[in-house]
């Protein structure tokens, strides 16, 4: 990244071509515009580093290291795209700060969980209406099955 251009440049090229690839990038642009703010802030005048982005990321707020695992993962694409066209860009580890997201251990309904929740859908609103015979039929094609909701609905 040469010296007379911004990351605010930067990010708005990168979003720009994103974008067009069929992105939203609403809340990572507002976050990679905040970086930018911030290395702007500290006066940071060289390229993307590790100790810029690390400095970024543990600088959130809250203090919690998933937050700055997040900030990184939102960093790293971008890094990437800048080390395209300046080599020494560093693009930070993806577990600098650990994960950032962490998978909740599923629940495993029981027979009577099932039958209990079957039994309830017959009291959603409106009695005899399709949203009980609806939500009866999509839980138990999930429970028969093991599809996800997703699958289940689509």
């Amino acid at each position: 990244m040469s010296a007379h251009t911004s990351f605010s440049n930067w990010i708005d090229a990168y979003l720009n071509v994103r974008r067009r690839a069929g992105f939203d990038l609403r809340i990572v642009g507002n976050q990679l515009r905040e970086f930018a703010r911030f290395a702007e802030r500290i006066g940071h005048n060289g390229g993307l580093t590790i100790q810029l982005a690390a400095q970024w990321a543990g600088n959130s707020g809250t203090g919690r290291r998933s937050t700055a695992a997040r900030r990184i993962e939102v960093l790293r694409p971008f890094a990437a795209y800048c080390r395209q066209f300046d080599p020494a860009t560093e693009i930070p580890p993806r577990y600098l700060f650990g994960r950032a997201h962490h998978r909740l251990a599923p629940h495993i309904f029981t027979d009577d969980e099932v039958v209990d929740l079957l039994a309830a859908c017959d009291g959603l609103y409106p009695p005899g209406g399709l949203r009980s015979a609806s939500c009866r039929t999509i839980f138990g094609l999930i429970a028969a099955t093991g599809l996800r909701i997703s699958e289940a609905t689509g």
